[in-house]
C-alpha cells in the first residue's frame, strides 16, 4: 500500500471487532510514530498502547463515555512531555503528538487496523488512569474494524488549497 492509499483508505472507526491486535502491529504503529518529525528534533513525547480490558474500561469513563474505547483491543494514548510555546504561537506538545498520531494512524491504515482521533477526553482523568505526569495530547482506539464507513465529503481541492 502506498502512503496515498493508506490516506484514502484510512477512516474514523467507531466499532471494532473483539480481534485482539498482534503484539508486532503494535510494535509496528509506535514506531511509526517514534519515526514522526517534531520540532526541534525533541521527541518529548510518550505513546501508550493500552491492551488491558480494565483500563479500557476506565478510559471510555475518561473519554467522555465513548463506547469504542472500551471495545476496541487497543487505545493509543499519546502524550507531551513539554508544554511550552513555539514561536509560531502553538503548543510544542500539540504539534508533536499530533504529527506523530497522523503518522500512527497512517501505519494503522496499511496494517488494515482502525483508528478515530478522540478529542473528547478529560485529560486529567486519563492522566489518573494511567498514572501520568505527561500532558495528553490525542487517544484514539486501535483495532480490526468491524464496519466499512463509505468516505465522508471532502471540499474540493480549490476550496482549501492554493499554489502560489
Amino acid at each position: 500500500m502506498t502512503v496515498k492509499e493508506a490516506i484514502e483508505a484510512r477512516r474514523s472507526i467507531r466499532n471494532y471487532d473483539n480481534r485482539p491486535v498482534e503484539q508486532e502491529k503494535l510494535r509496528q504503529v509506535l514506531e511509526a510514530g517514534r519515526l514522526a518529525p517534531s520540532a526541534n528534533n525533541r521527541q518529548d513525547w510518550k505513546f501508550i498502547a493500552v491492551t488491558d480490558p480494565a483500563l479500557r474500561r476506565q478510559l471510555r469513563a475518561a473519554c467522555c463515555d465513548q463506547q469504542m474505547v472500551e471495545q476496541a483491543p487497543a487505545v493509543l494514548v499519546v502524550c507531551g512531555q513539554s508544554d511550552d510555546e513555539m514561536t509560531c504561537g502553538q503548543r510544542r506538545s500539540s504539534i508533536n503528538g499530533s504529527i506523530a498520531l497522523s503518522f500512527m494512524m497512517l501505519q494503522a491504515a496499511e496494517l488494515g487496523l482502525g483508528t478515530c482521533w478522540l478529542g473528547a477526553f478529560y485529560n486529567e482523568k486519563v492522566q489518573q488512569v494511567l498514572g501520568l505526569h505527561e500532558t495528553v495530547v490525542a487517544v484514539s482506539p486501535l483495532g480490526y474494524p468491524a464496519e466499512v464507513p463509505q468516505a465522508r465529503p471532502r471540499k474540493a481541492f480549490d476550496e482549501v488549497a492554493e499554489i502560489r
